[in-house]
């Protein structure tokens, strides 16, 4: 008797991270390389002041540093498809840290400045390889939101311990800010090896077997996957938050310096708190997402982020704003991971890596557009720009993020997936709910 494929939209059985101790350790792994990551995007908010003075370059210069990487992504991307049908995940576990590496070296060189965003660029497309690689594998396992909670609170605790140990080499230990890329060179090194090592077997040839196993036909492309309204609605919310997220990650010490008038130590310090409470965010709200959905979850988690936003910005304390800024981090933390498994669950199996790579892409824009914006807009009128930014980009994400289908019960996106419902539909029930409200307002009272 022939067995047949499945159909291209059936949802097979979930793997399970430990279900193999080459699955396990494969885990362990995304969970380093994802600390890694962290600590690069995460020492750059602690550096900037100090690559500031030493350069002798003005917000909207050093501001560089965020763009470039942002064509890296966009380059990952494009051959992230590619790449896994030709050498596998094992191909994303190798090329993530030497493209890195070739950005670390000349970094601790400490080279004229115009050197520094063209090696930059490395660091995106490593960064974006490995991204898209690791959150398709595992947004894909049972206990998603948990497992993704873990990795990305592997990349917040990289970004929390990273401006923690730049600042102290730099204002306890009088080191240069390239100092702290001989750490960065070392720990890339080892993730090389053990990243390697780890996903040898899993080629090019495995990953086109597991794919055609799951879907029964024929390679999906990256202009197949970005034709998906989902894909886009995805996008442009990951846009919007990696560009709060790394906006305020990046220019929290400099407004804490300069509008906080906060000693160097403790402006580092807050921009720690701010990763860790990401990190914690994304570790502890992962179960709370499992558990309500991420349709209703993220909704929360922004509407609360919005409020903390507002606070940080109106109250000038110094003590306040900690506390308020390691709040905003915490609700802020499961969003990304949250809004990976949302996308697994609408898209199909073979189309994951491709809009996913898309959709990390488009954030790794965020990560240049926002920050940079805000050192150009603060080079005119000062950092304290920072706030009304990120208020305004944090109000018109949770806007996107209403348009994804599914309505906001837990279960909801797996029945728009097996419905086929297009996006929007819960702006238009909202929509015409305020409608009839409106007129029945309106209408007069009946006399007694």
């Amino acid at each position: 008797m022939t067995q047949r494929n499945p159909p291209a939209d059936s949802v097979a059985e979930p793997e399970r991270w430990n279900s193999t101790r080459i699955n396990a350790y494969r885990y362990y792994v995304t969970n380093i390389s994802f600390l890694i990551m962290g600590m690069n995007d995460g020492c750059l908010g602690a550096l900037l002041p100090y690559i500031e003075t030493y350069y002798s370059i003005d917000y909207t210069t050093v501001s560089t540093l965020f763009v470039v990487p942002f064509a890296g992504y966009i380059v990952a991307a494009l051959v992230n498809n590619w790449i896994h049908y030709t050498v596998g995940q094992r191909g994303a576990a190798f090329i993530g840290p030497i493209t890195r590496l070739l950005a670390y070296l000349p970094m601790a060189l400490h080279p004229s400045f115009p050197v520094l965003p063209c090696v930059m660029m490395f660091t995106g497309f490593g960064n974006g390889v490995q991204d898209s690689a690791y959150n398709a594998w595992i947004g894909n396992m049972h206990h998603a939101n948990e497992l993704l909670g873990f990795l990305h609170g592997s990349y917040g605790v990289g970004a929390t311990i990273s401006p923690l140990i730049a600042s102290a080499m730099i204002t306890e230990a009088n080191l240069e800010w390239y100092t702290f890329f001989y750490i960065m060179i070392g720990l890339t090194f080892v993730e090389f090896i053990i990243g390697t090592t780890a996903f040898w077997g899993a080629t090019g040839d495995e990953y086109k077997r597991r794919m055609h196993s799951q879907q029964g036909k024929s390679r999906v492309t990256t202009l197949m996957a970005v034709k998906e309204p989902v894909t886009w609605i995805v996008a442009i919310f990951l846009l919007g938050y990696v560009a709060a997220e790394v906006s305020l990650g990046g220019w929290i010490v400099t407004f804490m310096l300069r509008v906080r008038h906060a000693k160097p130590f403790l402006a580092g310090l807050t921009v720690t708190l701010f990763w860790l409470g990401l990190t914690l965010g994304r570790v502890v709200l992962g179960f709370v997402t499992e558990r309500i959905g991420e349709k209703l979850a993220i909704t929360i988690y922004l509407a609360l982020s919005i409020l903390l936003e507002l606070l940080y910005w109106l109250v000038p304390d110094f003590v306040a704003s900690v506390i308020f800024v390691m709040l905003l981090g915490f609700f802020l933390g499961p969003l990304f991971p949250a809004a990976i498994v949302a996308a697994t669950k609408l898209l199909p199996t073979d189309y994951h890596i491709s809009a996913l790579g898309f959709a990390s892409a488009v954030g790794g824009g965020g990560a240049a557009i926002g920050p940079f914006a805000v050192g150009a807009i603060a080079q005119q009128t000062g950092v304290q720009v920072l706030q009304p930014i990120v208020l305004g980009i944090l109000a018109f994400i949770i806007a996107v993020w209403t348009l994804l289908p599914g309505g906001f019960r837990k279960g909801g996106l797996e029945m728009a997936r097996e419905q086929k419902l297009k996006p929007g539909g819960n702006v238009r029930e909202i929509w015409s709910w305020i409608r009839m409200k409106a007129a029945r307002a309106g209408r007069p009272r009946a006399l007694p």
